[in-house]
C-alpha cells in the first residue's frame, strides 16, 4: 500500500513501484465534500543491478525489475553458500533481498547421486593447509562407484588421497595416492564408498578432481550344480569366495578356492575346477569307494589304472566290489595283498566272477585295472580298514570292523585270544 488519505490536507507526489497501480474511494451516507481530483503520468521504473555471477556456478534470470526472482546453481562438486533465490525489492533504490551466493569446494560431506563431482577444498585454487576431509559416497545397495580422476596434483608423500571400500576407517584400501600423477579409475564393491584426504602444514597445490558414477554390482556365475562335489561359500558377490570339495573318490582338478573378481563384468579369477576319478592313486583314508575312470560314465582311457590303499598298522583292509560291470573278454581287476604285486594275490576278478568280497591280511592292498575291450564298462569298490587279530584256535587272522576306540584291537588281543568276533552293530 502507498497510502491511505482523508481530510483536506493534499497528499505528497507519490510514486507507484509496478506497471499497475490499484486506487479505492469509499465515502459513507454523512456529510458530503468536494472530493478528490488526480493526475498520473507514466515514467521509467529503475531496476535492481545485475547480480554477480558466482565463480564455479550459473545464474538463471534476465529480468531485474521489482519483484523478479534470480536463481543460481553451482556447477558440481561445488556447495552452494547462500541463497539459491534472490528478488528485486521495491523502493525508491532497488535492491536484491540477498547478496549473490558463492559457490565453494566443501571440506568433506555425503553425496547421495547415482553420479557426482567431488572436488579437493579451493579447487581449482590451491587446498589449505592443515586439512582432514571425509567424503562418504551413498548409493543404493547393489551398486557400486567406478571412480575416475581427471586432476590431481598434491605435495608428494606429506599430502595425499585415500579411497577405501566402504564406509569406515578400518575398511579396505583401494588405494593411496600422492604427488602429480593421475591415478588409474577404481571400482568399489560397496554401495558405500570414503574418499578422504589430508594436508600437512607445508606446501599446497590445486589437488585433485574425481568423478564417480555408479554401476550394478553383479554376482559371478553360479558354479553349481557342480557334479560330484560340494560347493561352500555364502555368496557370489565380488570379493567373496567359494570352496570346492570332491565327493569321496574323486580329485579334484583345477584351483580348490575361487574369488569373484573385479570389474563391470563378473567372474571368477580362476576356471571352474572338475571332480573326477583318478586313474589310480594313493589312498590313505580308512573307508571310501574306488571309481573306474570317468564313474558314473563308462571308462574309455585303455591304460592300466593303479590304486594303492594303505590303512593304519594292526588293521586290514576288506573290499567289497559291489559294481562290476566290466568286459568279460579282456578287462579285469587284480588285487594284491600288500604294496607290490610280488605280495600274494588275493584275486583278478572280471563280470563273471561270483565272489565279490575279500579281505587282506596287511594294512596295505593294491589294486590294478587292466582294460583290452574296445567298449568300455563301470566299476566301484568299497572298502573298509578291519581290526584283525590272531585267532590261535583256529590258526588265521581273523577280522573285526575297527571303531573308534583305538584299544579295542590291542584288547582283543590280549583277553580274546581263541574266539572269534563279529561286531552286528557298533
Amino acid at each position: 500500500m502507498l497510502g491511505s488519505f482523508s481530510g483536506t490536507t493534499v497528499p505528497a507526489l507519490l510514486n507507484s513501484t509496478s506497471n499497475q497501480l490499484y486506487l479505492h474511494f469509499y465515502s459513507d451516507i454523512s456529510v458530503s465534500a468536494a472530493g478528490f481530483h488526480l493526475e498520473y503520468k507514466t515514467v521509467g521504473l529503475s531496476s535492481c543491478p545485475e547480480p554477480a555471477v558466482p565463480s564455479n556456478g550459473v545464474k538463471t534470470g534476465e529480468r531485474y525489475l521489482v519483484n523478479d526472482v534470480v536463481s543460481f546453481q553451482c556447477e558440481p562438486g561445488y556447495a552452494l553458500q547462500g541463497h539459491a533465490h534472490i528478488s528485486c525489492m521495491p523502493g525508491t533504490v532497488r535492491r536484491w533481498n540477498y547478496p549473490p551466493p558463492l559457490c565453494i569446494a566443501q571440506c568433506g560431506g555425503t553425496v547421495e547421486e547415482m553420479e557426482g563431482v567431488i572436488l579437493s577444498p579451493g579447487f581449482p585454487g590451491n587446498y589449505p593447509s592443515n586439512m582432514d576431509c571425509s567424503w562418504k559416497i551413498a548409493l543404493p545397495v547393489g551398486f557400486g562407484a567406478h571412480i575416475q580422476f581427471l586432476n590431481f596434483s598434491t605435495e608428494p608423500n606429506h599430502d595425499y588421497i585415500e579411497i577405501r571400500n566402504g564406509p569406515y576407517e578400518t575398511s579396505r584400501m583401494m588405494g593411496r595416492f600422492s604427488g602429480s600423477e593421475l591415478p588409474s579409475s577404481l571400482l568399489s564393491t560397496s554401495h558405500e564408498t570414503t574418499v578422504y584426504f589430508h594436508s600437512d602444514h607445508s606446501q599446497n597445490r590445486p589437488g585433485f578432481k574425481l568423478e564417480y558414477q555408479a554401476y550394478e554390482l553383479q554376482e559371478c556365475p553360479d558354479p553349481e550344480p557342480f557334479a560330484n562335489g560340494i560347493v561352500r561359500g555364502a555368496g557370489y558377490n565380488v570379493g567373496q569366495s567359494v570352496t570346492f570339495e570332491c565327493l569321496p573318490g574323486y580329485q579334484l582338478t583345477g584351483h580348490p578356492v575361487l574369488t569373484c573378481q573385479h570389474g563391470t563384468n563378473r567372474n571368477w579369477d580362476h576356471p571352474l575346477p572338475k571332480c573326477e576319478v583318478p586313474c589310480g592313486g594313493n589312498i590313505t583314508s580308512s573307508n571310501g569307494t574306488v571309481y573306474s575312470p570317468g564313474f558314473p560314465s563308462p571308462y574309455s582311457s585303455s591304460q592300466d589304472c593303479v590304486w594303492l590303499i594303505t590303512v593304519p598298522i594292526g588293521h586290514g583292509v576288506r573290499l567289497n566290489l559291489s559294481l562290476l560291470q566290466t568286459e568279460p573278454s579282456g578287462d579285469f581287476i587284480t588285487i594284491w595283498d600288500g604294496p607290490q604285486q610280488t605280495a600274494p594275490r588275493l584275486g583278478v576278478f572280471t563280470r563273471s566272477m561270483a565272489k565279490k568280497t575279500v579281505q587282506s591280511s596287511s594294512n596295505q592292498v593294491l589294486l590294478k585295472f587292466h582294460r583290452d575291450a574296445a567298449t568300455g564298462g563301470i566299476f566301484a569298490i568299497a572298502f573298509s580298514d578291519h581290526c584283525r587279530y590272531f585267532n590261535q584256535k583256529s590258526g588265521k587272522l581273523d577280522f573285526t570292523p575297527s571303531s573308534t576306540l583305538g584299544q579295542l584291537c590291542k584288547t582283543l588281543h590280549r583277553s580274546l585270544p581263541h574266539l572269534r568276533l563279529q561286531f552286528l552293530h557298533l
